[in-house]
C-alpha cells in the first residue's frame, strides 16, 4: 500500500493539470469526484493531498484562481491552468511516459535469455 501512496502522490500535480487543461477550469470538490469517477474509485484524493498541490501550482505560477458565487452565500474557488502550467504539463507527461515505458521493460524482461554479465562474473 505504502507504494501505491507513493504513485498516487506523484501523480497528483499531472492529474489535476491534465483534467484543467481537457475540462477547462473547475473547482476543487468537482476535480477530486473527477478523479475518483474516471478511475472507478482507485484514486482518491483527501484535501490533505490535493489543497497542497493546488497551492503549490498557484505559488509556481502554473494555475491560478478565482472565486465564483453560486447561490445565495456559497463561494466557490475555480482553478485555472496557465500557459506555463500547461508547458509543466507536457513535461510531467513526457516524464510519466518516459518512466511507464523504462518499467514496463523491466517487469516484461525476459531473464532466461539473461545474457547480461552480473558484476563481478567475468
Amino acid at each position: 500500500m505504502h507504494a501505491q501512496n507513493n504513485f498516487k502522490k506523484g501523480a497528483v500535480e499531472l492529474l489535476l493539470l491534465h483534467i484543467l487543461r481537457e475540462k477547462g477550469d473547475c473547482y476543487g470538490y468537482q476535480l477530486s469526484q473527477l478523479i475518483k469517477s474516471i478511475s472507478d474509485g482507485y484514486l482518491l484524493f483527501p484535501e490533505g493531498s490535493m489543497y497542497p498541490a493546488l497551492y503549490k501550482m498557484i505559488d509556481k505560477g502554473f494555475i491560478s484562481d478565482y472565486k465564483k458565487k453560486v447561490g445565495r452565500r456559497m463561494v466557490r474557488v475555480y482553478y485555472h491552468i496557465e500557459l506555463s502550467g500547461k508547458e509543466r504539463l507536457e513535461s510531467l507527461r513526457r516524464e510519466y511516459y518516459e518512466t511507464n515505458n523504462s518499467i514496463e521493460k523491466i517487469l516484461n524482461y525476459d531473464f532466461s535469455n539473461d545474457e547480461v554479465e552480473e558484476e563481478g562474473n567475468e
